[in-house]
């Protein structure tokens, strides 16, 4: 029996992480949840947007399971999410971008993987306004060669043990010449340990470009934090969106999987709300705690309900929908 930290969340977060716990149960994924708030509920029960009982049981526990979190634009406290990846040097976020039949997209028969530096660069929050008046301000973005050098190994060694043939290296080292240069420079030291798996490099706005155009070209990408991020959610577009979209993020020593979208407060609590992104989630996670024949049958589910089209949300199906719920059970359906 593993015990796992789960982070409902938010907006839509409860919903969706009830009907993903119901489909692990009925896989019958052995786990024993430590329920824990955080973001907006935990600040106005707490008064803190991520209270230390959090990070006390995701530290003890080793893996977490987190439904989506609200971040205030603009204003108000730091992203949670960003602030657990740093707590828990969370450096790999790990973001497959995958086709499902039934889902409307441009292209089918997608099957990427995006790996994106977690910890370093724009992201680290290393930001100030440089006058009093707070006309200007200013962002630094720090890559470390040792940053640099265990994501592109980690997506190498992703990359051979999923039986990868290709990981292409993102950067913007003709511009960004100290910092790319040296994300690219590691990038291809790393990639010359591994022959069997071919190494190459793309400028980033030429990168996105090519995805639009033939994202059958690609394989792994690997990348820095803020184009990771961008890229992330573009590959995601190329299969339908953000709906059947999972994600992990992945350090030494602890473990942390999501739904990759947003915290949708405007349908919070409506029970219309497409849970699908969070048990594909909870999927990478039981494959990660040691359990990929339950893993996979989970996979399968889903991909079979949403291939059929007829116990889906309204994402999914605007003509004729079901909640919630309802899709939920029908993975469970599937799963028996």
């Amino acid at each position: 029996m593993h015990t796992v930290t789960i982070i409902p969340g938010d907006g839509i977060g409860p919903e969706i992480t009830k009907a993903t716990v119901k489909v692990l149960e009925a896989a019958g994924v052995p786990i024993q949840w430590e329920y824990q708030e955080a973001g907006t509920n935990a600040l106005e029960k707490y008064k803190d947007p991520l209270p230390p009982q959090v990070i006390e049981s995701i530290r003890r526990n080793k893996v977490a399971l987190k439904g989506p979190l609200t971040t205030p634009i603009g204003s108000g406290f730091r992203s949670v999410n960003v602030a657990l990846r740093k707590e828990f040097d969370l450096y790999v976020n790990l973001r497959p971008a995958k086709s499902f039949e039934g889902v409307k997209s441009c292209w089918k028969d997608i099957d990427l993987i995006v790996l994106r530096e977690n910890t370093e660069e724009f992201y680290a929050g290393i930001e100030h306004y440089i006058d009093p008046a707070k006309s200007a301000a200013e962002t630094i973005g720090v890559v470390t060669r040792s940053g640099s050098e265990r994501i592109l190994r980690y997506a190498f060694e992703h990359a051979r043990k999923e039986g990868r043939k290709k990981v292409t290296i993102v950067h913007k080292a003709n511009i960004l010449k100290f910092t790319g240069g040296l994300f690219l420079d590691v990038g291809r030291e790393v990639g010359a340990g591994y022959p069997g798996i071919k190494t190459e490099d793309k400028i980033i706005d030429n990168m996105c470009m090519q995805l639009v155009m033939n994202p059958h070209q690609f394989d792994v990408i690997v990348t820095t934090n803020l184009f990771g991020d961008i890229l992330s959610d573009l590959c995601s577009g190329l299969v339908g969106g953000l709906g059947l979209a999972p994600g992990a993020n992945i350090g030494a020593t602890v473990s942390m999987f999501e739904a990759v979208h947003g915290s949708a407060p405007d349908i919070a609590g409506k029970n219309i709300a497409n849970p699908g992104a969070l048990i594909l989630a909870a999927a990478m996670m039981s494959r990660h705690l040691g359990h990929p024949e339950l893993a996979g049958r989970i996979e399968h589910a889903v991909a079979a309900v949403v291939k059929e089209g007829k116990h889906v949300t309204f994402d999914l199906n605007p003509q004729n929908p079901v909640g919630t719920m309802e899709m939920a059970e029908a993975i469970i359906s599937r799963l028996k």
